[in-house]
């Protein structure tokens, strides 16, 4: 039997969709404060980081050997007084792991799943064609000073993976312009447009003889290109990057240029939807080998 941890945004529902076209038996989790959207009626064993090992225990005894974690899911806070029995053992562990970044964080919880038996199974093996082929998916081509800037774009993410920090970043003409950390790639581009917001509001003020506070004229350049890679090493079981319409969606908002991901290691939800977006706003959206 497969276990589903379904967290928040639209990747549980196109997991759980695909399941029952497959006719596959599945048992539906979420950890306690990050419910999926999308179960509606089904049954749903909840569970907290602090009963983790009772947990892996129940699902063992429903004879689970395979779980699959789709959607979002934040890193809650550990309450030692809801530690139960099963879990002590695994809490110098865990504890380790979450002093670290979340790569490490999450290869310590699939060691547990792994220890019981129970095999950590993809998103995109359930749904393969959640991962695009190379090339550009819409009717916009980017331009050889996007391509560069693609390139910029997976060192730096490669440079990111050394301290474990994101999986997404904004270039423009060579320049980091935002990089991604635990608040996510939506955060990122908003933190963006609010800088820019700033300048501008700087360069207004600065006529009259002001700064308005939390303006200091970084000058952040127009446009730009979003930038989506694994890390080198990263477990893509567990956290493999995904993009979506709503991150098209945002892109368009904040002035991006495009959205480049890597082949075969970024998940694209709603793909016909998120190039119908991209050709409407005039982005290029390039699956980049």
């Amino acid at each position: 039997m497969l276990a589903l941890v379904a967290g928040e945004g639209d990747l549980p529902k196109l997991v759980m969709d695909r399941l029952d076209a497959d006719g596959t038996v599945f048992r539906l989790c979420e950890l306690e404060g990050y419910p999926s959207e999308h179960r509606g009626d089904r049954p749903v064993m909840r569970f907290r980081i602090e009963t983790l090992g009772s947990f892996i225990n129940d699902l063992v005894g429903f004879g689970v050997t395979q779980i699959c974690f789709a959607g979002g899911i934040g890193r809650p806070p550990l309450d030692p007084s809801k530690i139960d029995p099963a879990t002590m053992p695994l809490v110098p562990r865990m504890m380790a792991a979450l002093q670290q970044g979340d790569d490490a964080a999450l290869r310590t919880v699939l060691q547990f799943f792994d220890e019981a038996g129970i095999e950590t199974v993809a998103a995109d093996r359930i749904g393969p064609n959640l991962v695009p082929d190379p090339g550009v998916l819409g009717s916009v081509d980017p331009s050889e000073q996007h391509r560069k800037d693609a390139a910029r774009g997976v060192e730096i993410i490669g440079a990111m993976a050394q301290v474990d920090v994101g999986q997404a970043c904004v270039v423009a003409q060579g320049q980091a312009l935002a990089i991604e950390a635990q608040p996510g790639t939506d955060w990122m581009m908003l933190s963006l447009l609010a800088n820019r917001e700033a300048t501008q509001a700087d360069s207004i003020n600065s006529l009259f003889g002001s700064v308005v506070e939390g303006a200091r004229g970084n000058h952040i350049p127009q446009g730009g290109i979003l930038v989506k890679a694994a890390k080198p090493g990263q477990d893509l079981r567990i956290d493999m990057p995904t993009v979506g319409p709503k991150t098209v969606l945002r892109a368009a908002q904040v002035g991006i240029e495009g959205i480049v991901i890597e082949a075969g290691r970024v998940m694209v939800l709603k793909p016909e939807e998120c190039i119908a977006i991209a050709d409407r706003q005039g982005l290029f959206l390039w699956v980049m080998e």
